[in-house]
């Protein structure tokens, strides 16, 4: 870690800067309870080394789609000896099936958008009409 210039009270500055973050994102992270609190001196955050660890935690977790309430969930919301293996399983299975969810969506709607690409109406009240007279497919949902 000393090539990233990691030192024990480190500001809330040169936490981000090392992390790729805004500082307003870690304060943000902190109001939320993701990381612990940081230490302050004179009313200014000062962070450990650690908390370079945690915030990087954080990031991955976010990259890999989750809400600000999942990850709190991986990083709070199990008891304190369930290992994290355990944690990241269980939070991926949940987080795979929403995304297969969202793939089956997407690509009902790649094949509308294609399809209308072939459309030969003259008007929009043609297309308006041919629509309103055809079944509605079964797959599709009654909410958007």
């Amino acid at each position: 870690m000393s090539k990233l210039n990691v030192k024990s009270n480190m500001s809330i500055g040169h936490v981000a800067q090392i992390c790729g973050l805004a500082p307003s994102a870690i304060r943000y992270y902190e109001k939320v309870g993701l990381p612990p609190k940081a230490t302050r001196v004179s009313r200014q955050r000062r962070y450990g080394p650690e908390a370079i660890g945690r915030l990087r935690l954080l990031q991955v977790v976010r990259e890999a789609g989750c809400t600000i309430a999942e990850t709190r969930t991986l990083v709070a919301g199990f008891s304190a000896t369930t290992p994290p293996a355990t944690r990241w399983r269980t939070l991926a299975k949940r987080k795979l099936a929403e995304i297969e969810a969202q793939m089956t969506k997407l690509r009902h709607m790649q094949v509308l958008l294609e399809s209308s690409f072939r459309c030969q109406c003259l008007s929009i009240e043609d297309c308006a009409r041919i629509i309103g007279a055809a079944p509605r497919p079964l797959h599709s949902s009654t909410a958007t």
